[in-house]
């Protein structure tokens, strides 16, 4: 605990004419009025205010604000009374300890509308004295660092907080130091896998580069000292957290990232600003689309350097930031390091008069006035505060925050992994919107649902965040594994009446020690997946049993044999799986290059990791299988007739090369509600031209009904029905 002669010592090192008897007579106070009261580390409770007063003075700021901190947990957690501390303390202190008294009791994760409320007192209290929130920040850092002593349920609120709010409101006063602290220490919290995973990484990555940072140090300086500027080298490795949020926003594994170093190079002047940079793009390629300028065009929080990216020495990539020791130390403590402060100047409203954080700021709270609710500020001012992020609202008000670029189904995902997962649609503002639109600020996102509903694989390349794409990929592989499982279920329950044995999951799971299985699903997913064949299965669950292996010339006669049902379609085995479609609960697919439709007497081909491939009996692809007789699936089809379900199947035609001969041939198939899907032309003589048209019907019966109209028309000369 830092002592009190030591507290005036940090402060008058810096400001030799700070008020000793104050600072003295406030510690004195805070010591009594906290008395024996211990945190939940078991130090003492006034550790706490003078460690945020310690944070506080290493930001140079004045006395006042130094007391303040030191006082600022009296009100709430002792005796003392705002009356006492005027009267001891003077109306300054007294009111940024009023100030911060009423932050404490702000519930800024709140789910209810009560939220934008509590931002807005927020933003009223540090508007009315900056100062307010620079002392919440000290004292928001030292509970982050002490975090580990509170239960897990409390420290998890109290570091979504962090990350959400007091993170990126230090980002936007240019507080650059206290931000990534934060981060760093809430991103430990909130996902400690992950931290403890690339913390690892950066570990290994500087033992296997050891001495890399200072020969980068010594080969800028040398360059730089060469053409006759001085310059101050700063070499760091990136923070946990700095990584974490550059893999998942672009989407990159650790072994990808090629910038883990990053460089601060201090010079005296603007004009050796630019001839470092000078010097450094003629020393070392410039990585194109890597330089920024923020010396000319400052951030909107006073934030100026010059940024660049080269390919150093090792032919390692350097991130370098060239700026003043002025410009650093803004860079580092933003409005807290104002020029106007050093001058002198401690009033709350002239602390950074100047800066452009401070005047978005005091302009952001003027809009106060124009807003008729909390919710109505919350909505037009916290959006424009957290300028790299967006922020949306569900239709009860909660305040959802995702990066820039996020989709609607990002938006779902951060509201629950089980709403991502059933998303369908989504409202936008009220307006039925595609799920992958990218969100702007502001936006309020209702998403539509439905049971059963599993996330395509495609929108893993469609989501911004992190938490999304794992989730799709989670719930792509369990749908793929379930339908594998499904699959496998339907070839050994028939595998096994064929064997006449009794197929229970019981009697399977006895046998997983000789199946070298797990559990039951891996057994299923495995034959399934064409891993391992039903009648591996049925010999490890009953030793005993002799299988007579079935020829494919058996196979194919069982599908032949079939006798035609509804609708045309053939009525194979009774142990035959029935095939409904595509878009169904098993891994099906149908015969490239022509297909399959109900009518035809069809046979499965189970492809290792593919699933079964469904093909027309006199398909001659069949052939290519012949020697796998194991591969071979008892199919069947179940589509009632007028479910309206659609197949793929392919004609090649000969038409006479005359003008709208093609569209007599569309008009055709239109006529009889057929859908083409693909159109392909090719001229082999001056009169005819080969025409092959991939068109989905209903069944045999409407496909033979097309090829017959398509045959009577003058315009073709040829049709036939094309089979893989």
């Amino acid at each position: 605990m830092m002592r009190q002669v030591e507290l005036v010592e940090r402060v008058k090192r810096y400001d030799p004419a700070a008020d000793e008897a104050l600072l003295n007579r406030a510690y004195v106070y805070a010591m009594m009025a906290h008395g024996s009261q211990k945190r939940a580390s078991g130090d003492p409770f006034v550790a706490h205010p003078l460690e945020v007063a310690a944070i506080l003075t290493d930001m140079r700021l004045d006395c006042a604000t130094i007391v303040a901190a030191v006082l600022h947990d009296t009100i709430e957690d002792t005796g003392a009374t705002l009356d006492e501390i005027n009267r001891l303390f003077g109306p300054e202190i007294g009111s940024l300890v009023d100030g911060l008294t009423k932050l404490k009791k702000l519930d800024l994760v709140s789910k209810q509308a009560a939220q934008g409320e509590n931002f807005r007192k927020l933003l009223l209290a540090i508007a009315a004295d900056l100062r307010v929130l620079l002392v919440k920040l000290a004292d928001r850092l030292h509970n982050m660092r002490t975090l580990g002593f509170m239960p897990p349920e409390k420290r998890r609120r109290i570091a979504e907080e962090t990350l959400e709010i007091y993170a990126p409101l230090a980002g936007r006063m240019g507080i650059q130091e206290i931000r990534d602290e934060l981060e760093e220490l809430a991103f430990k919290t909130l996902n400690p896998e992950a931290y403890d995973t690339i913390n690892r990484r950066l570990k290994e990555l500087t033992e296997r580069n050891v001495g890399l940072v200072d020969e980068i140090e010594s080969a800028l300086k040398e360059k730089l000292a060469a053409k006759g500027v001085q310059a101050k080298v700063i070499g760091r490795q990136k923070r946990v957290y700095s990584v974490w949020r550059k893999m998942e926003r672009k989407s990159l594994a650790f072994e990808q990232l090629s910038d883990v170093y990053g460089f601060r190079i201090l010079v005296d002047t603007i004009g050796d600003c630019y001839q470092a940079l000078g010097i450094v793009h003629t020393a070392w390629p410039m990585v194109p689309g890597r330089f920024k300028d923020y010396i000319s065009t400052p951030k909107q929080n006073d934030y100026r350097s010059l940024h660049t990216t080269v390919i150093g020495p090792q032919s390692q990539r350097v991130e370098l930031q060239i700026r003043t020791p002025e410009m650093d130390e803004v860079a580092e403590y933003g409005i807290a390091a104002h020029a106007l402060y050093k001058e002198g100047v401690t009033s709350g409203a002239q602390l950074g008069a100047e800066s452009r954080a401070y005047q978005w700021l005091r302009r952001t709270v003027e809009l106060l006035a124009e807003g008729d609710s909390p919710e109505e500020f919350l909505e037009h001012t916290k959006l424009e505060l957290f300028h790299d992020q967006v922020f949306c609202f569900t239709p009860k008000g909660r305040l959802i925050a995702l990066p820039r670029g996020a989709t609607a189904i990002d938006f779902a995902y951060a509201v629950h992994t089980d709403v991502g997962n059933s998303a369908v649609g989504a409202k936008i503002n009220g307006r039925m919107s595609p799920l992958f639109n990218e969100l702007q600020n502001g936006d309020e996102v209702e998403i539509v649902r439905a049971d059963g509903q599993i996330p395509p694989p495609a929108w893993e390349g469609l989501v911004a965040t992190g938490k999304a794409r794992a989730a799709i990929r989670r719930a792509t592989r369990a749908s793929v594994r379930k339908q594998y499982a499904g699959l496998g279920r339907q070839i050994l329950e028939r595998a096994f009446q064929r064997a006449g044995k009794a197929f229970s999951d019981d009697k399977l799971k006895a046998a997983l020690p000789r199946l070298a299985r797990s559990s039951i699903e891996d057994v299923l997913s495995a034959v399934g997946r064409g891993e391992m064949f039903s009648g591996d299965v049925v010999r490890g669950v009953y030793p005993d049993y002799k299988e007579e292996r079935r020829t494919v010339g058996e196979a194919r006669e069982e599908a032949r044999s079939g006798t035609p049902g509804p609708n045309g379609q053939s009525a194979p085995s009774a142990n035959a799986i029935p095939i409904r479609g595509i878009d169904s609960d098993l891994p099906i697919r149908f015969a490239p290059n022509g297909g399959a439709v109900p009518g035809d007497r069809i046979v499965g081909i189970l492809t290792k990791g593919e699933g079964v491939t469904i093909y027309p009996i006199q398909s001659p692809a069949l052939a290519a299988f012949d020697n796998d007789p194991e591969s071979w699936i008892d199919v069947r089809w179940d589509v009632e007739p007028g479910q309206g379900r659609r197949f793929p199947s392919r004609l090649a035609l000969q038409s006479i090369n005359e003008p709208g001969s093609l569209a007599t041939i569309a008009q055709v198939i239109a006529d009889h509600d057929g859908n083409i899907e693909n159109v392909s032309m090719k001229r082999r003589t001056p009169d005819f031209t080969e025409v092959t048209i991939d068109l989905s019907v209903f069944d045999l019966k409407h496909l033979n009904a097309i090829v017959s109209e398509l045959r009577a028309k003058p315009a073709v000369s040829k049709v036939e029905r094309v089979l893989s």
